[in-house]
């Protein structure tokens, strides 16, 4: 699957997202992708190299016309520019919280312990995912982030929810995205 701006002029502030149709609990969901390519012109600075796995998250359908992103916990995926360090894996939060450390944890990005990817290279991701137990990021078999009981902003404990690949403007490609159900 490829992500690609070939036809846009100027990003002008359409994200996206490719959901799948039913929600998850319980898995290890593995993406295999890689940045290519330059990013769209008038695309954000911190959408350079930068896209995502939405967990978690509320439908489709549930989103309103002008939101840029669902409320999900995210597993951002990020690439090196060839010279500054730049973790991967990482964890955004639009609309969510989690807890880490017994401590209720309400900024929006927490930078994981991975590597920086430079270049075009494949990277493999795993999300680890228990409900609304422990959640962990998987960097090449490393586990590089771990936390706990997602929410909704209000409090509301999220045990599932939807899964979909995000669009930010930089051309990314997908060779491989797996999930394996797990038994709860």
């Amino acid at each position: 699957m490829k992500v690609s701006f070939d036809q846009y002029d100027k990003f002008n502030g359409r994200f996206g997202h490719i959901f799948y149709d039913e929600t998850f609990s319980h898995y290890i969901l593995r993406v295999e992708y890689r940045f290519v390519g330059e990013q769209c012109p008038g695309g954000p600075g911190w959408a350079f190299r930068n896209s995502g796995i939405m967990a978690h998250g509320q439908s489709a359908e549930s989103m309103k016309k002008d939101q840029d992103f669902p409320d999900s916990i995210e597993v951002q995926m990020l690439g090196g520019n060839g010279t500054d360090k730049r973790p991967t894996g990482n964890l955004c939060t639009p609309g969510t919280h989690v807890v880490m450390d017994g401590k209720l944890i309400t900024q929006h990005c927490i930078s994981s312990s991975s590597k920086t990817y430079h270049g075009d290279q494949w990277v493999t991701i795993e999300l680890e995912v228990h409900g609304n137990s422990v959640i962990k990021h998987i960097i090449d078999g490393e586990v590089v982030l771990e936390y706990e009981q997602p929410q909704l902003d209000d409090g509301t404990m999220l045990s599932e929810g939807s899964i979909s690949l995000q669009a930010e403007s930089h051309p990314i490609e997908f060779r491989k995205v797996e999930i394996l159900l797990l038994e709860e």
